[in-house]
């Protein structure tokens, strides 16, 4: 199982050297010192206005009375991301939605699948909806998946009515008595608005069939494209209200200073991250957890 060290490899090596530096000192920052934090942050993805707070913070003299650098580095970071309870698949409603959207290339497909896996795990039955009906393999990818999991999918032709498939999913979930529908979206720009409207006539199927709207709309984004997957997931925010982030492909990215800005700039929680490949390497977010992968320390002991 991959571990948040391990993860976040790329984006720690990138920050270690200035960091060290930060930790060493017992005074505030000099303006030196300070450029080259802020120009290595910046590299590693960190928004300007988060760089900006932390420096100010790092070089103000008092700040540093009560505590060591590394403390303070440490408590800035964890402020930047909040502290989300951990998600958990509740029991109600019957099925529980969960609409997966973003980009091309993020992921989405591969994350159903693993959030299928946690559904079992969690005691519950699962149902994969393939309402990515755009490519020709999209639909034969999530079934390939489904088996590897051991759960059900429902799926359409290629070209099919992505808003159809959708509606039928949750028909067959239903008529099964299914825990958990994940619906697996289509790629696409957030840039073209006619895949926009698509993804509003999804939302739009599904709250005819439930009488409500999605139960949760999760939005993919690869860490590896750092502060530029924050402007795509404010456009899909426009169009599908997001409730949470999955963040996948940490374990390839130098970029992962992005994830500071994510609960700033779009207000809905981490929920859960890609550290991996394996099935198990989706787990859920915790800002201690990705804090302490950045800075190079253990995780911290979670209370019994």
């Amino acid at each position: 199982m991959a571990t948040w060290i391990k993860a976040l490899t790329k984006t720690r090596q990138r920050i270690q050297a200035v960091f060290q530096q930060v930790f060493r000192s017992s005074h505030a920052l000099d303006e030196e010192a300070q450029e080259e934090l802020e120009e290595t942050l910046l590299q590693a993805d960190v928004s300007m206005k988060r760089v900006l707070s932390w420096c100010e913070a790092l070089s103000a003299p008092g700040q540093r009375a009560d505590g060591s650098p590394l403390d303070l580095v440490r408590q800035l970071m964890r402020d930047s991301l909040g502290d989300p309870v951990p998600f958990t698949w509740p029991d109600a409603p019957r099925p529980y939605t969960v609409l997966l959207v973003g980009v091309n290339g993020t992921g989405k497909t591969t994350t159903a699948a693993k959030l299928a896996w946690q559904v079992k795990q969690a005691g519950r039955t699962p149902l994969l909806a393939a309402t990515d009906t755009f490519r020709a393999a999209g639909a034969d990818q999530l079934r390939i998946w489904a088996e590897r999991v051991g759960c059900e999918v429902v799926a359409g032709q290629q070209g099919a009515d992505a808003a159809a498939v959708a509606y039928d999913s949750l028909e067959a979930a239903l008529a099964r008595g299914t825990d958990v529908v994940l619906i697996d979206t289509a790629g696409r720009m957030h840039t073209k608005q006619p895949l926009m409207n698509e993804l509003g006539k999804v939302r739009r199927a599904i709250t005819t069939k439930l009488g409500r709207e999605p139960d949760q709309t999760w939005i993919v984004l690869d860490a590896s494209m750092g502060q530029n997957a924050i402007t795509q997931a404010r456009q899909f925010h426009q169009i599908a209200p997001l409730t949470g982030v999955i963040v996948s492909k940490l374990d390839g990215s130098a970029k992962a200073g992005f994830v500071f800005s994510v609960v700033e700039e779009l207000g809905v929680p981490i929920r859960f991250a890609g550290l991996g490949e394996g099935m198990e390497d989706l787990v859920p977010f915790s800002a201690s957890d990705f804090v302490a992968g950045l800075l190079g320390e253990s995780a911290p002991e979670r209370p019994p």
